[in-house]
């Protein structure tokens, strides 16, 4: 199996738990990311994380030793404002989200206020009060719609599972009566823009990730192979809470590199 994996054309990769931990960058990353280049395979970070730009992302992998373009990285938060483009140009939005997912919205002409938005989005901050949730939750109530980044209730951090943007969005979902839609993995509008991204068909990629409940699933749901690395959340004993199963499990990414499985 692990040669298969090893003679796709495409790799799609996620980055919490699975390149790296928070600053810290796991193990075989850096070999793995060696043998992309090597074997001159089309490849994309792709991250459930709608908080950092491209750029962000790529000086953090910069500074961790693995230097690569930003035009290698997808995020939910470039999903969700194209998505948001393509449902209505020029949409006035209310976010409570990070630095990348705001100037992804605005790079597609959203506008961004707290005053009638057509969209409340929701996506991963420390930023994130009292004050603005109640903002939001007005909104809502007065016709906006709720949108998600990603239905991730936790991730993987420095210190321990932190907070993510399901778990943001839950309140709001609970006082409004509203559920959110979420444009992140597992959803295939992802999947999609990620493959014509990188300009692949579905059959000659993989998906490489440590969630079952989002990675595997999104390249189960879009027929893409799919790789569950246990850097990050999952454990072995988690896959058989799950009535799917990946099609490879590996102990980290960097056993592609090097052909070895446990």
């Amino acid at each position: 199996m692990i040669e298969q994996i090893r003679n796709k054309k495409a790799f799609i990769c996620d980055m919490d738990g699975v390149i790296y931990h928070g600053r810290k960058l796991l193990d075989g990353a850096a070999e793995f990311v060696d043998w992309l280049k090597r074997q001159k395979k089309e490849y994309l970070f792709l991250t459930n994380s709608s908080e950092r730009s491209p750029a962000h992302l790529r000086h953090k992998l910069g500074k961790m030793g693995i230097d690569v373009n930003q035009s290698h990285f997808m995020t939910s938060a470039l999903a969700t404002a194209s998505f948001l483009h393509s449902q209505k140009p020029g949409a006035r939005v209310l976010t409570i989200a990070g630095k990348g997912l705001e100037e992804a919205l605005l790079e597609v002409g959203c506008v961004l206020t707290d005053e009638n938005p057509d969209y409340v989005v929701i996506g991963e901050t420390r930023d994130y009060t009292y004050d603005k949730l109640e903002t939001a939750i007005l909104a809502v109530h007065k016709g906006a719609r709720l949108i998600g980044t990603n239905p991730d209730i936790c991730g993987p951090g420095e210190k321990g599972i932190v907070p993510a943007c399901g778990a943001m969005v839950a309140p709001i979902e609970l006082t409004t009566g509203k559920k959110a839609y979420f444009i992140g993995k597992p959803n295939p509008l992802i999947m999609r823009d990620s493959l014509k991204r990188i300009q692949c068909r579905r059959e000659d990629a993989v998906i490489i990730g440590d969630r079952m409940d989002t990675d595997i699933i999104a390249g189960i749901e879009s027929e893409i192979q799919t790789v569950l690395v246990l850097s990050g959340i999952t454990s072995r004993a988690d896959v058989e809470k799950f009535p799917y199963r990946p099609g490879l499990i590996l102990d980290h990414v960097g056993q592609i590199a090097t052909s070895v499985t446990s």
